[in-house]
């Protein structure tokens, strides 16, 4: 049963396509299972040398716990390295600009080869997000969403996205702005669910693992 705030005609489309694909979304989830657990094992001698290296670098936890939306409009606490000064979403925009004096040396790093995500796989091991989907926002942004944008929220957040690929230098985007969050939901946001729509029409297990490989790609590049 969907929530009241989804069941909408434009959220309806998406449901309907997603409903003859229920195999693809089994093998999908089996796969987040398997993938997650087997990375989690073989990154985590690294991810130890990264979080030693975050406390050396400035003062505050490893780990950046936020409150996402996922599935169905749930909320969870999101998994990251720590990239910017402790507290740093109480001193500005939920967002990130280009060169954001919040954001910490070794986060500079972390950030420029995505190495900030990898606990992720914690929450894609959990369920509350996967490798391939739209990326999760905070409460604030998706009640900006449209009744189709909602659609969205059909599927777990993910890691990764064919948005993600298109606007990996969006805080360059939004560097400038007089005010960030209102560019960032009426021109950014608008802009990166058109992409997360259309995956979803075009939802398949080859379409996804292209999407990573084409991931992959970009962090390289």
């Amino acid at each position: 049963m969907l929530p009241a705030f989804m069941q909408t005609e434009s959220v309806r489309e998406y449901y309907d396509i997603l409903s003859h694909k229920k195999i693809s979304l089994i093998v999908k989830r089996l796969f987040d299972i398997a993938a997650s657990f087997v990375l989690l094992i073989i990154m985590s001698p690294f991810m130890l040398i990264i979080a030693l290296l975050i406390k050396a670098d400035s003062h505050g936890p490893v780990f950046f716990r936020q409150e996402r939306v996922t599935q169905y409009g749930r909320t969870f606490r999101i998994f990251k390295f720590r990239t910017m000064v402790d507290g740093a979403d109480r001193k500005g925009s939920l967002v990130t600009v280009g060169n954001d004096s919040r954001i910490t040396r070794m986060g500079q790093l972390l950030r420029k080869i995505r190495l900030d995500e990898l606990p992720q796989l914690i929450n894609v091991l959990t369920g509350d997000m996967t490798f391939v989907g739209t990326r999760p926002e905070v409460r604030k942004y998706v009640e900006a969403y449209t009744d189709e944008m909602n659609a969205t929220l059909l599927l777990p957040a993910g890691i990764t996205s064919r948005a993600s690929i298109r606007y990996k230098d969006e805080d360059e985007l939004l560097d400038g702005a007089d005010d960030v969050d209102k560019v960032y939901t009426q021109e950014v946001l608008p802009g990166k669910m058109a992409y997360n729509l259309e995956s979803i029409k075009g939802f398949s297990c080859i379409s996804e693992l292209a999407t990573m490989f084409e991931t992959v790609a970009a962090v390289f590049m």
